[in-house]
């Protein structure tokens, strides 16, 4: 499976998944400055005065450097906390790496194979590290960065030297690719965002916290998660997820880094997304 993958590569690789303290090999994120203001914009403006003031309550005494995004094209609705600072992507670049096999498979008109389907299914349901290095390897950083130019997600740095897991990920980035796998475009077609969508609603059980916390049962759920823990920052612990159903069509990126462990980096992510599911339906209420 990892056949012409870089040994350190492969040892990251593995790290991703069991939690394997691993040492700095590219430049860090930026150090965390003081809290920034949450910013919220909305066609409903009580809606955005309650979602600004209730994830700000939600990230008090919370310890690390957060980020967050939240679009709502219902309500036009639009929250975001450090969309530019810079997170290592962990497994969260997962969803990128199968938007760029689809979109490459879409210029030449062709289906995935059966194996690019395993692998792909592997990758998002389980987070499978090994079928994400084959994948890379596959596209190579042609490829990869070509996908992220069409989706315009030019803050995004692929990882070097099969080093996926250290992609140079953002919130404005994250949340500009949720856009694309829900809705029509021009850089991936239905069929392909359909796809997406279908393995992100089947991730297993132990891999679904994060963004759906809080999710009412009438709201369909798609996430990809990601933690890592490096000698820098401590975990990175990140949730990307869309919603769809009573009355509103989201999506939320919560990025993290400096959690002294992978449990507390989830409440982080779970105190914001309880709160932005409960406004959110109760604004339809």
């Amino acid at each position: 499976m990892t056949h012409g993958i870089p040994r350190r590569a492969r040892l990251l690789a593995a790290a991703l998944g069991a939690g394997v303290l691993i040492p700095v090999v590219a430049g860090a994120a930026p150090a965390a400055a003081a809290t920034p203001t949450v910013s919220c914009t909305s066609s409903n403006a009580a809606l955005a005065t309650k979602l600004k003031k209730d994830i700000t309550a939600a990230l008090v005494n919370r310890k690390g450097t957060i980020a967050v995004g939240l679009y709502d094209r219902s309500t036009k609705t639009t929250c975001t906390l450090r969309p530019a600072t810079a997170y290592d992507s962990a497994s969260v670049v997962k969803v990128t790496v199968l938007g760029a096999l689809l979109w490459d498979a879409q210029k030449t008109g062709r289906a995935l194979t059966d194996r690019e389907k395993t692998l792909a299914k592997a990758m998002i349901t389980k987070s499978d590290n090994s079928a994400t290095s084959t994948l890379w390897a596959q596209l190579g950083l042609t490829k990869v960065k070509g996908f992220l130019a069409a989706a315009n997600m030019t803050r995004t740095t692929p990882g070097a030297n099969g080093y996926w897991g250290l992609t140079q990920i953002n919130v404005t980035d994250e949340q500009r690719l949720l856009k694309l796998v829900t809705a029509s475009n021009t850089v991936l077609t239905d069929n392909s965002r359909t796809y997406i969508r279908t393995l992100m609603s089947q991730v297993i059980s132990s891999q679904r916290w994060g963004t759906p916390y809080g999710a009412p049962s009438t709201v369909s759920v798609h996430v990809k998660n990601g933690w890592l823990e490096r000698a820098t920052h401590g975990w990175r612990v990140h949730s990307v997820g869309t919603f769809k159903g009573g009355g509103h069509d989201y999506m939320i990126t919560v990025l993290t880094h400096g959690n002294s462990t992978m449990s507390y980096g989830i409440t982080t992510i779970q105190g914001v997304a309880k709160v932005i599911h409960r406004d959110l339906a109760a604004s339809t209420a």
